[in-house]
């Protein structure tokens, strides 16, 4: 935890929650202490990112390659009709400045990768993956698991969506590894197998809903409160207006 105090004015603006006990001023200094890494900056990673700034997470890294069209706009609501054109990373650094002048931004204009992963992953104690496809969603697990830190993964497509959080270099309550990403998805779709949301559409507010479910979990985390995801996968059927959780182990 930083040896950083909160500021009269952070005091002020985290009231609500530091009366939680479970959060308290403890758990709030160690959210301004805390570094996370965002990839993707665009309907799950709109959300994520507005709300990490809001709670007073201290430093938030952005990856994203890509830059703002109108037809993002519909969902990844950290972007303004303004900023169509822009790169995400910088939209979306101005309206974390907007929401909290506390929050320091690391911008990634590339792409998470193989590759890139090392030198991106490095310094961070915590990721959350808002990507929209299956490799970069293999390739944060792994960057994960070989950093140590804990990933929370979430996707959407159409009118569902998912979160689950993974820490495979943890044990659990039973003293087993915890599980891995390719122990819920052990065989990766062949490519175009899976629809993309430029294909088929999705409902923009269940972005909303699933990247708000992912900020929450980052806060838990973060501050050591309630029961993480890790080994449960918990669906979300907006039609339906249901939630379901599945169970899942290391194998």
């Amino acid at each position: 935890m930083t040896d950083d105090p909160l500021s009269t004015a952070e005091i002020e603006r985290y009231q609500r929650h530091i009366l939680l006990p479970e959060i308290g001023g403890q758990g709030q200094q160690k959210l301004k202490a805390a570094a996370v890494l965002v990839i993707g900056a665009g309907g799950l990673g709109s959300p994520v990112i507005e709300y990490l700034a809001g709670a007073g997470v201290g430093t938030i890294g952005i990856v994203d390659d890509d830059r703002v069209s109108l037809s993002n706009l519909q969902r990844q609501v950290i972007h303004g009709t303004d900023k169509v054109g822009e790169k995400k990373t910088r939209s979306a650094a101005a309206r974390v400045r907007e929401i909290n002048p506390h929050v320091a931004v690391n911008r990634h204009e590339t792409r998470f990768n193989a590759d890139s992963a090392p030198g991106l992953v490095f310094g961070y104690d915590l990721m959350i993956d808002g990507s929209d496809n299956i490799d970069t969603r293999y390739c944060a697990a792994d960057a994960a698991e070989r950093a140590g830190v804990p990933l929370v993964s979430g996707a959407v497509g159409r009118f569902d969506g998912s979160v689950t959080v993974l820490a495979p270099h943890l044990t659990g309550a039973d003293g087993k590894p915890n599980p891995r990403y390719a122990d819920l998805f052990p065989e990766r779709p062949p490519e175009g197998m899976l629809p993309v949301c430029a294909e088929t559409g999705v409902i923009g507010a269940l972005t909303g809903v699933i990247g708000t479910l992912m900020a929450m979990e980052a806060i838990k985390l973060l501050t050591g409160t309630g029961e993480p995801l890790i080994g449960r996968l918990l669906l979300y059927d907006a039609l339906a207006a249901r939630f379901d959780t599945i169970r899942y182990r290391r194998k």
